[in-house]
């Protein structure tokens, strides 16, 4: 248990290390610009289609839920306000960055893992390249900007799909479905979703990317590297989500 312990807190202080190194790349030039934009095209661009599908399917099946609730009391016209509030300050953000790690952050570990196994980040150091400058920032910077125009696609898609299931297929007041929705809905509601989202961006890049340049171990480490880092950047940002909702409904709201 000991060893353990002491194992634990060696990977911790590698991983400050680790952010510490990454934090000073964002202030080094020279600015990579090229790879800032391949990074966003990979990690936005290519993620839109999930995003907006995944986004519909809650947005509808939340209309559909709150629908049912809401009949109940004879108020089926603050579903739209229901789904609206929930997209932009909590699901959105959160449903926005379980899909991008699946998608990409597993890739993003499984990558840098396989340089590191195969030896190219040891030859990037040979050459007096800085392999976190040169590979670890540029997808930091992508992921912070990326997320949050993900997070207001989501929060749009969710919406449109909510109120096909409510106003076209249930009968909800087409008229009080969006009016609750424009009168309870507010930009602090949205802003602070894409906040979360930017947050939760660094934490998967920095995370996803630690696990993948420190691998060892073959193609096997590889893909425990892979599993690690989904497991714990996933388990982080509902951690995170939590303790920025708390703080969040003490100073914005």
């Amino acid at each position: 248990m000991g060893r353990r312990v002491v194992r634990n807190l060696e990977e911790l202080g590698r991983f400050y290390v680790f952010l510490g190194h990454t934090l000073r790349g964002l202030f080094r030039s020279p600015v990579r610009w090229r790879l800032y934009a391949e990074q966003m095209e990979r990690i936005g661009v290519h993620s839109v289609a999930i995003i907006a599908l995944s986004s519909a399917a809650i947005g509808m099946i939340f209309a559909l839920q709150m629908t049912m609730v809401m009949s109940m009391f004879q108020a089926e016209a603050m579903v739209g306000a229901a789904v609206g509030l929930t997209l932009a300050r909590e699901l959105a953000p959160v449903v926005t960055t379980l899909m991008l790690i699946a998608k990409n952050g597993s890739s993003m570990t499984a990558e840098l893992g396989t340089m590191r196994v195969t030896e190219q980040i040891d030859a990037m150091e040979t050459m007096s390249v800085d392999p976190i400058h040169y590979l670890v920032v540029p997808r930091l910077v992508a992921s912070v900007i990326v997320f949050p125009i993900l997070t207001g696609l989501a929060n749009l898609v969710g919406i449109l799909g909510a109120y096909l299931v409510a106003v076209e297929m249930l009968g909800v007041d087409p008229g009080g479905f969006v009016e609750q929705l424009y009168t309870l809905v507010n930009p602090v509601d949205v802003i602070s979703g894409l906040i979360k989202a930017a947050v939760m961006g660094f934490m998967m890049s920095v995370i996803c990317a630690y696990y993948g340049f420190y691998s060892a171990g073959g193609s096997k480490g590889v893909g425990e590297s892979a599993t690690r880092a989904v497991v714990t950047s996933s388990v982080g940002i509902l951690i995170a989500d939590y303790i920025m909702a708390d703080l969040m409904l003490q100073f914005l709201y």
